[in-house]
């Protein structure tokens, strides 16, 4: 409160809204993160986190990877050597054949996102006291379907 009665204003509110945006998310992540390594996952980064959800329902080639993370493609490459040398995912024969090669998610890493949504889902918990995350989640869907329509931009992950 201001010494005339008043309240102040936080600064965050003339804040822009990309860095609200960013600040949240790093807040959130670091969080996150924290809580993952305590239970075990020391192994990984955010950048796995975002791979294992672009592979969860039934795997893509390392070109659709790298195009979904919006890297390039030896980036993906990499990215992927690490997690099936972590045994985190695997790379298949395609069911169309060809030389071209499905990359999916192992056991080891349905586990980790068993873990990772149990966390989560605790961590919004916490938090919903605070935030009021369905009205946030509409709101952000608005906005990433008004700017991108149909179509998903990438991802775009934390290293």
């Amino acid at each position: 409160m201001c010494q005339d009665g008043g309240v102040t204003e936080d600064p965050l509110a003339r804040t822009e809204l990309t860095f609200l945006l960013g600040m949240g998310f790093q807040l959130v992540l670091r969080e996150f993160v924290t809580r993952m390594d305590a239970a075990g996952y020391q192994d990984l980064r955010p950048i796995h986190g975002a791979v294992f959800q672009a592979l969860r329902r039934s795997g893509m080639t390392g070109t659709e990877l790298a195009d979904r993370l919006g890297v390039t493609k030896q980036a993906a490459s990499q990215i992927v050597d690490e997690l099936e040398d972590k045994q985190y995912v695997t790379r298949t024969p395609h069911p169309d054949g060809g030389r071209r090669k499905l990359i999916v998610l192992t056991d080891k890493a349905a586990r980790h996102l068993t873990v990772a949504g149990r966390i989560l889902h605790g961590l919004e918990a916490e938090l919903a006291g605070h935030v009021d995350f369905a009205g946030l989640r509409g709101e952000l869907t608005k906005l990433i379907r008004t700017m991108s329509g149909p179509d998903l931009p990438a991802l775009r992950p934390v290293w």
